[in-house]
């Protein structure tokens, strides 16, 4: 079988094109991979999780015993440790989990609104 003439440089036009497209749609034109959206689903997610969680943060803060104290080591502590002490007050910590969260240790300290934060 033989093709016509013009078919040949037709077809390379037609792969050059879609190799061009490709590469304009995922640099500029927004399109993305399905691993890339589930990653950017999951980060959302836990996002959200974080920030619905800031209100049972400052709630637990609120009603420890211990606040006094505990606000007063969190306000001595350097911008550096005061993730850290936040995660030691146990306020940061998801209800049925065991370990604290950073995420919700940064907001819950934003929250807090201490001097020099």
């Amino acid at each position: 079988m033989t093709f016509p003439e013009w078919t040949k440089p037709g077809v390379y036009g037609a792969l050059v094109g879609a190799v061009a497209i490709s590469i304009l749609g995922f640099t500029w034109g927004g399109w993305t991979t399905a691993g890339r959206a589930a990653e950017m689903a999951q980060n959302l997610a836990a996002e959200e999780v974080t920030l619905a969680m800031v209100p049972v943060c400052l709630n637990l803060s609120e009603s420890d015993v211990e606040r006094t104290a505990k606000l007063a080591t969190l306000q001595e502590a350097s911008s550096f440790q005061r993730r850290t002490a936040m995660m030691e007050t146990g306020w940061a910590t998801l209800p049925g989990t065991d370990a604290p969260s950073r995420d919700l240790a940064d907001a819950c300290l934003a929250g807090l609104e201490l001097d020099g934060s």
